[in-house]
């Protein structure tokens, strides 16, 4: 079967869930050395996928880091801005924190920025291509990347 290359070759697909090569502000990392000592200081926002049996879902995360609630999520088959904006206008309906940190991905999108700015939230981003920067979050939902 090998020689006449019947067989089956299981092929690997993992979705992408963060795209830093964009024009938007890239703001700088605020949390680095910051001493996090209550709720509503930082929040950390992060996109996993999930896989189902025939397709992939986004699921995209925000954490309290103080307390490690879980303040806003979304759920969906496309990974876009809305996926994000939505999980934080859930996490914006009962809490505000004074810093938003996450990846230069869809959190970095005009729609997404604003909503911040409107709410007087200082912005707060990793380092391109350093999952280290936003461990917070990452070890939360498991990402390997």
């Amino acid at each position: 079967m090998r020689e006449d290359n019947l067989l089956w070759i299981k092929k690997t697909f993992k979705p992408v869930t963060t795209n830093s090569n964009h024009n938007y502000t890239k703001y700088p990392n605020l949390v680095r050395n910051l001493e996090i000592n209550r709720i509503n200081q930082v929040w950390a926002a992060d996109i996993t996928y999930i896989r189902l049996l025939k397709e992939y879902v986004y699921l995209a995360v925000i954490l309290d880091l103080f307390s490690r609630k879980c303040v806003g999520w979304e759920l969906g088959r496309n990974l876009d801005a809305q996926l994000t904006l939505n999980a934080l206008k859930k996490a914006l309906r009962n809490r505000k924190p004074e810093i938003h940190h996450s990846d230069q991905g869809c959190n970095a999108s005009k729609e997404y920025v604003s909503c911040l700015e409107e709410n007087g939230i200082k912005i707060s981003m990793s380092r391109k291509g350093n999952p280290y920067d936003n461990a917070f979050v990452e070890s939360l939902i498991g990402i390997e990347d």
